[in-house]
């Protein structure tokens, strides 16, 4: 994720290489629904993109799959340690085209950018507003602003599962105790407008699934907070264990059906 400083510690999620074990659980989970978002947005060889709170550099990789040899990917994100396990990753894959920097989302500094794109980072900001201005200064005359994040309540599962309810109610309520918001997914077009983007798209990707990624990224979440959330006296580690055991059941169950929350994609160009 990419703020300011004060944003990486008020960052909700584990940070540094257990972070980036999480992430790659969320990116199998989510990667079919950002290639098409890619491909829609018209990605393509020779463009410029910036990734921005790019984390461990799944959505880089993509980005730089895309542009090939001949384009250019920058991610940046205010954590450290993932930006160098990202680089470490990108070179042994010879990605030419890819490169990374530890920096904050209020001071990228670069312009002339094709397509400037953030997943899951404005539910972390309380800097919404400048940090899109940021995004948005980066780009070229008819550049592009790829926006996806979450509305947490957009969760669900069948059979019931009260604990999903618990997790989501603790994860809402932690990251608003920090300035964050887990529902600002719906609030996506509204706040790309007022950064001044016109032709503002929108369209909408959940996974869903009985087996894998998309069910244990609960899991690994409710695990990742749990620290957090006894801290902040939201629950009782009693009650987060409760919460943790009920959730890997869930995940390991072919008949229940999970769904990760509603991911909002929008987009908007600069004039």
């Amino acid at each position: 994720m990419t703020g300011s400083s004060d944003d990486l510690q008020r960052y909700v999620l584990p940070t540094g290489s257990t972070g980036r074990e999480r992430l790659r659980v969320l990116a199998r989970a989510t990667e079919s629904g950002t290639c098409r978002l890619l491909d829609e947005v018209g990605v393509a060889a020779g463009m410029a993109c910036l990734d921005v709170g790019c984390g461990g550099g799944d959505v880089a990789r993509l980005l730089a799959a895309r542009v090939g040899p001949g384009g250019r990917v920058l991610g940046v994100d205010l954590d450290e340690a993932l930006v160098a396990i990202a680089a470490r990753e990108a070179e042994s894959l010879g990605l030419v085209q890819l490169a990374y920097r530890a920096g904050s989302v209020l001071e990228l500094g670069e312009t002339g950018f094709d397509i400037v794109y953030a997943r899951f980072l404005l539910t972390h900001l309380a800097e919404r507003g400048a940090a899109l201005a940021a995004m948005r200064d980066a780009l070229r005359p008819g550049g592009v602003v790829v926006l996806e994040d979450i509305d947490f309540a957009g969760h669900f599962a069948f059979p019931a599962v009260p604990e999903l309810d618990a997790y989501c109610r603790l994860y809402t309520a932690l990251t608003r105790s920090t300035g964050g918001d887990a529902e600002i997914g719906r609030a996506v077009p509204s706040l790309l407008r007022q950064a001044g983007l016109q032709e503002i798209e929108v369209r909408i990707s959940q996974p869903v699934a009985l087996t894998g990624e998309a069910k244990l990224i609960t899991l690994r979440t409710m695990q990742g907070i749990a620290g957090r959330v006894v801290d902040a006296r939201l629950a009782t580690a009693a009650e987060v264990e409760g919460i943790v055991t009920a959730l890997e059941r869930a995940a390991a169950d072919p008949d229940v059906l999970m769904a990760m929350p509603r991911i909002v994609q929008a987009w908007g160009r600069k004039g």
